[in-house]
């Protein structure tokens, strides 16, 4: 959900103004593309986008096109082909740009009215604010006497209903599904009245992280997180350290006196935990604090003697503490140390080594067509590789 901040921010002030918007979404890829489905981009009337849904190469077609065909109100989604040439004559065809990519996007349009509430947007709220997952099912193509139109939605907070009560309680069957196993996918359900596809899309909330220690290396690790949409605390038992003007940025900037119990479970569950007080006193009070407990990820800053030197002194370690903290980038400002940090924290998130792309013999993006039971076809995959 990265961008989410300033997406938001760009409907709230058009809706303030009273001003129509476009949102475009990424709903479907097939082969290579640079963004993946969900990726989205506000299209204002008069002014620049925010956002983006590709490298760069579909953004200024689609603020151009957005308009007028969305002219009727009603969602339509645009197909873009970044390989061979097709005919744009035809309808059915895709707009091609001749990349050499070998990939097709599929973008979904919407109009965003001012004074009428949009379902997506407000659960994209719900998810920020809450810090709590949801999911989504978006029809992106249906027959043409299908019971469902494109555009329809179902979420997995509200009680809102589609007007097939058999494809209803299949997608909320999926939607539960895909909120259980924190992937997006797509279905294609079919019936007497011909076929519907539908996005499945998981959201989850902004990564969270916690800092031990407020020193000056910790500053740019905030800006840079907080560069990436990702919720940061930092905590020092400095008093002179922690305090909310030197990270203006940060979610949260505390204070906690070592003397004084302090019950970090709730905050550091799930979260990335950096400890990197350049106090040999704090990093043992906090690590000893945090290998207690279930972060997502720990990691220890400083050589890698002394981390054993604490480990020795206050007991075993754990599986997901990485010490010394971060990928091999080489220099040593803090800004390289911060980027090293967030490139370490990532690759754990998603399951990776961290090492060059180039080494990789798998497609950067895995495959997952998440087939259904009732399925009688499943579309082109969801996970899009790179260019």
């Amino acid at each position: 959900m990265s961008g989410l901040n300033d997406l938001l921010h760009a409907i709230e002030s058009a809706a303030q103004a009273g001003e129509e918007t476009i949102l475009a979404t990424v709903v479907k890829v097939e082969g290579s593309a640079y963004r993946r489905p969900g990726a989205r981009m506000l299209i204002p009337l008069h002014g620049r986008t925010v956002g983006t849904v590709s490298g760069g190469c579909l953004e200024q077609d689609l603020a151009k096109k957005a308009w007028w065909l969305t002219d009727a109100g009603e969602p339509v989604v645009r197909r873009y082909s970044t390989g061979a040439t097709e005919d744009e004559d035809d309808e059915h065809s895709a707009l091609t740009f001749g990349l050499g990519c070998n990939g097709t996007v599929f973008v979904m349009l919407e109009r965003l009215r001012a004074k009428q509430p949009h379902a997506a947007i407000e659960l994209l709220h719900r998810v920020r604010d809450t810090q709590q997952p949801a999911a989504m099912a978006t029809v992106i193509a249906t027959s043409r006497n299908a019971s469902a139109r494109v555009g329809d939605r179902l979420l997995s907070d509200t009680a809102s209903d589609l007007r097939n009560p058999t494809l209803n309680h299949a997608i909320r069957q999926d939607l539960r599904k895909t909120l259980a196993g924190k992937k997006s996918s797509l279905r294609l359900y079919t019936d007497a009245r011909g076929e519907v596809e539908v996005f499945f899309e998981y959201l989850a909330p902004p990564p969270r992280l916690v800092i031990f220690g407020a020193g000056h290396d910790a500053q740019p690790l905030v800006r840079m997180a907080k560069g990436l949409n990702w919720h940061v605390s930092v905590i020092d038992s400095r008093s002179h350290f922690a305090r909310p003007e030197r990270f203006p940025q940060a979610d949260a900037v505390i204070f906690a006196s070592l003397d004084n119990p302090f019950d970090l479970q709730p905050l550091i569950e799930g979260a990335a935990v950096a400890v990197m007080t350049h106090s040999y006193r704090q990093d043992r009070h906090w690590l000893s604090q945090v290998l207690q407990g279930a972060p997502a990820y720990i990691g220890q800053l400083g050589p890698r003697e002394r981390t054993e030197r604490l480990l020795a002194e206050i007991g075993p370690g754990s599986p997901v503490l990485h010490y010394p903290m971060g990928l091999d980038l080489g220099g040593d400002a803090p800004e390289t140390v911060a980027l090293a940090i967030l490139a370490e924290i990532t690759a754990v998130q998603n399951q990776r080594q961290g090492g060059m792309l180039k080494r990789r013999n798998k497609p950067i993006h895995p495959v997952d067509l998440a087939i259904s039971e009732r399925l009688e076809a499943v579309p082109a995959q969801i996970a899009c590789t790179a260019q």
